[in-house]
């Protein structure tokens, strides 16, 4: 590292920055710029075979079902087989960012808006499709955005009200400044310019603009089968990525290209909430995280990490692997994690 230049050693400074600030951090440190993967190797290297044991793998993406170990026959991933009489919460999400801007580490109060502004013609288009619809949730105060964009006012804003409205509904995030990892790090900075969400008219699909990634895009659904918000989500992304200007940062190495070094490769978690009273009987999801944990599964509470479960012992579950896997490896892991740990429940 010592034959970096200058301002290459600020980044690695700014990337180890959060870890060095919150010494209880899990890994401590957050990408800057889409090229530091590969520009500063030699670091995120190490923070990747740490973490995700790749062994010299090459991550690649694949969204088709097809020929994927443990898929019923059919093709169905369709929880009705494993028992389940009661439709469950669904929900697939990715990470994504641009390659036009930095990450949001590094990005400036303009970076933020301008990357809001760039993202609206995509939102245009999903909200002139049918199968979409919907509105844009901005927090962009006028102010800023007449000083970066040249326009009177943001046409997007939204109230304090209606923010939090929108956060009590699991539609928005919450206010990032108050997570003092994500202010050490940089990506909470200029809070709220740059933040808010896009939902479709039925609800079931959200994009997230200037949260940890630039943008967190999801599908959710009450039901049984997990292809539909799969296949939802995939069609969705690739509306998306077609619209000029918007090009998705990946790296040759590691995939779709995330803050966090831990969502690196699909950027994706696939998770249902499901209950196991059993296993929760002590109130606490404990046992339920010792069953899980050997089946590659992560346990969380209803409304996400350092949440509780719920009183019935319904609980978060998805796939633990985003890189060297699949997409279409990480929903058939999911249907198939559920089948277990419903046996040892």
């Amino acid at each position: 590292m010592a034959t970096l230049p200058a301002a290459k050693l600020d980044e690695l400074a700014l990337c180890a920055k959060s870890g060095l600030d919150n010494h209880d951090s899990g890994l401590g440190c957050y990408a800057v710029d889409p090229a530091n993967y590969d520009e500063l190797a030699p670091f995120f290297d190490r923070v990747c075979e740490g973490y995700h044991h790749g062994g010299g793998k090459v991550h690649t993406t694949n969204w088709s079902l097809d020929g994927v170990e443990g898929l019923p026959e059919d093709g169905q991933l369709d929880l009705q087989k494993l028992g389940l009489g009661k439709e469950l919460s669904m929900r697939v999400r990715v990470g994504r960012n641009l390659t036009a801007f930095p990450l949001p580490g590094l990005m400036t109060k303009a970076d933020r808006v301008n990357f809001e502004k760039t993202m609206l013609k995509a939102f245009d288009v999903l909200k002139a499709n049918p199968d979409y619809g919907g509105n844009v949730f901005s927090m962009t105060p006028n102010d800023v955005w007449s000083e970066v964009t040249g326009e009177a006012e943001n046409p997007n804003l939204i109230s304090a009200d209606k923010y939090q409205e929108l956060v009590d509904a699991h539609v928005m995030f919450k206010d990032m400044a108050a997570d003092p990892y994500l202010a050490s790090a940089g990506i909470a900075s200029d809070w709220p310019c740059g933040r808010g969400c896009y939902q479709s008219a039925d609800g079931g699909f959200i994009i997230w603009f200037g949260e940890e990634d630039q943008l967190r895009i999801m599908c959710m659904a009450k039901g049984f089968v997990l292809n539909t918000v799969f296949d939802r989500l995939h069609t969705a992304l690739q509306a998306v990525e077609a619209i000029d200007g918007i090009a998705f940062a990946t790296s040759t190495k590691y995939g779709y290209v995330t803050s966090c070094p831990s969502n690196l490769g699909t950027g994706m978690r696939a998770s249902v909430h499901v209950a196991v009273p059993n296993l929760t009987s002590d109130g606490t999801d404990a046992k339920a995280k010792a069953a899980a944990k050997p089946l590659g599964l992560s346990v969380r509470g209803m409304g996400g990490e350092h949440t509780p479960i719920g009183k019935d012992g319904t609980i978060d579950l998805s796939p633990s692997s985003r890189l060297f896997i699949t997409e279409a490896e990480i929903v058939t892991k999911l249907y198939n994690g559920i089948k277990l740990l419903l046996e040892k429940e």
